[in-house]
């Protein structure tokens, strides 16, 4: 990643350098996002940008770094002042130093027209950053944006860019069969279940466990208390929503379906719900960027065996899940079954991120004679990668072999296509190597993008 000084002088868009001044950030402090490459890219191709994720993820942290001049629509000053602005004229709060951020636009949907707007009067790329922590209605949006308005996610910090990776494996390079062999160090449980319980949230960088354990119970609050109404001042039953949030999380990195969660708020908390209800719900986090499940893996294997559709329940970040649960250091260790299932969260939380600055996809594989990988990344060549999620080294065998099994049995099949390279990911190994099989073993703590 670039380091720091690289970044305060660079070429504008226009060819001409510029310095990172004049926004109400101390740029010097900021911490690299495996992002910041891809935002660099869109905004040398499209005139506008909006970046999308979940509250506290760092959405505006980053675009701060990436703008010459902002507009905050939910500072509480003067009464919330420029949010009054923005509704009484849009064209106003658009005039700035270009980037010029415009925060939390969602707050005033017509401002994605005029943004627009301004960006067909004028050929300048990278006029405007919009972040956004949530989706909101087409009501009062005439225009999607397309070729002009480029579309960003933004996720909760890797283990890489928290600093707890070392980031001695690149994942691009791994899924290209490129792997030199290293020690990685030795892993403790205890620092695999803090990077979980403490999230990949900016602000709990540095907080012993306890505290930091806070901020994924006050996330949820506000999403529960706020944001749920806010999104179209719909009034919802909260209690009903909090025990949707309960049953997600006891399903965490599972394809359980809308009926068996339903029947699982029933059974565990005796109040009942119907399916319609969790889907308008399970939309509603989906548009709060609370979820971000992991769709079924679809390429054409061409084979006769129907693979499930059914996506993996994912929360943005694992330590959502396991506030849900109440979990702490001492439980998840008596309950390694848990911890498995929150590790594998962690994991694939930090593969999306990794994939995505390289243009590849994360999925998962579950087929009809129950042959799964926890998770698969699909080059943006076509080309497909396998990765079997394990906690402890002593798992290691029995997944390298499940995985070398699978690549046999689809190489059998008519018109299979195997994948490039099947890949072990471990929490407490302490090397990075290629087995006799094949297969890669690469810890966790090890990985970048």
């Amino acid at each position: 990643m670039q380091n720091l000084t690289e970044w305060n002088c660079k070429i504008s868009r226009n060819g001409v350098k510029y310095r990172q001044e004049g926004s109400g950030m101390d740029k010097k402090n900021y911490r690299p996002r495996v992002i910041d490459r891809k935002i660099e890219e869109h905004l040398n191709i499209f005139g506008a940008l909006c970046i999308e994720g979940p509250k506290w993820c760092g959405k505006t942290w980053t675009s701060s770094y990436h703008s010459n001049s902002e507009i905050y629509l939910g500072d509480p000053a003067g009464n919330f002042q420029n949010r009054r602005l923005a509704q009484l004229s849009p064209d106003l709060v658009l005039q700035g130093d270009a980037p010029r951020l415009i925060d939390e636009w969602q707050e005033v949907p017509p401002l994605w027209d005029a943004v627009r707007f301004r960006v067909d009067q004028t050929s300048e790329k990278g006029r405007f950053i919009l972040t956004g922590s949530s989706t909101p209605n087409h009501k009062g949006i005439l225009h999607s944006g397309a070729g002009r308005i480029a579309r960003l996610r933004m996720r909760p910090m890797s283990l890489f860019e928290s600093g707890d990776s070392s980031g001695a494996v690149s994942l691009q390079e791994l899924c290209e069969g490129k792997l030199e062999p290293a020690m990685t160090g030795e892993v403790r449980l205890t620092d695999l279940i803090y990077y979980i319980l403490r999230g990949g949230w900016p602000a709990s960088l540095g907080l012993p466990a306890q505290d930091a354990a806070l901020l994924p119970m006050q996330y949820l609050d506000a999403i529960v208390d706020d944001d749920v109404y806010r999104i179209d001042g719909v009034k919802r039953d909260t209690i009903k929503i909090r025990l949707l949030l309960r049953s997600l999380a006891r399903n965490e990195s599972t394809t359980v379906t809308n009926r068996s969660l339903k029947n699982d708020v029933k059974e565990k908390d005796d109040e009942d719900i119907d399916v319609d209800t969790i889907a308008s719900y399970l939309d509603i986090f989906s548009r709060l960027f609370l979820i971000e499940n992991q769709p079924p893996f679809s390429t054409k294997i061409r084979s006769s065996v129907r693979v499930k559709q059914a996506e993996k329940r994912h929360f943005a970040d694992p330590s959502l899940a396991a506030a849900l649960l109440g979990a702490t250091e001492e439980k998840l260790l008596g309950d390694l079954n848990t911890l498995g299932f929150l590790f594998e969260a962690l994991c694939e939380r930090d593969l999306r991120i990794y994939a995505d600055a390289f243009g590849a996809q994360l999925f998962h594989y579950q087929d009809y004679q129950n042959r799964e990988i926890d998770a698969v990344i699909q080059l943006p060549g076509g080309d497909w990668c396998a990765f079997e999620i394990k906690l402890g080294a002593n798992q290691i065998d029995e997944a390298a072999a499940s995985l070398v099994r699978l690549k046999n049995d689809i190489e059998r099949e008519p018109g299979g296509i195997p994948p490039k390279i099947l890949c072990v990911i471990c929490g407490m190994s302490s090397a990075a190597y290629r087995r006799e099989d094949g297969v890669y073993v690469v810890p966790v703590t090890a990985l970048r993008e």
